[in-house]
């Protein structure tokens, strides 16, 4: 199966709650910007922990590289 941005950004969405989100890439490499109400209060370990559960098996099996920005809404809004 060929992994592409848009398959990624459905499984996130379709997983989590966010109030934006992108998904880019090459099919090999990806970049996510994930902004979610669910990162307050969050490291961004636990951040990352969070979209990677929204990914599931996918991210062994499939997904090679994915480099992930993840921000609150409040911190979204200040950039």
């Amino acid at each position: 199966m060929i992994v592409t941005p848009e398959s990624i950004q459905s499984n996130i969405a379709q997983n989590m709650a966010t109030e934006h989100l992108t998904v880019v890439g090459d099919g090999q490499h990806f970049e996510a910007v994930v902004v979610s109400k669910a990162f307050e209060g969050k490291s961004r370990v636990q951040r990352h922990q969070l979209v990677y559960q929204t990914l599931g098996n996918r991210m062994r099996e499939e997904i090679h590289a994915l480099s992930m920005k993840t921000f609150t809404p409040q911190e979204w809004a200040a950039k």
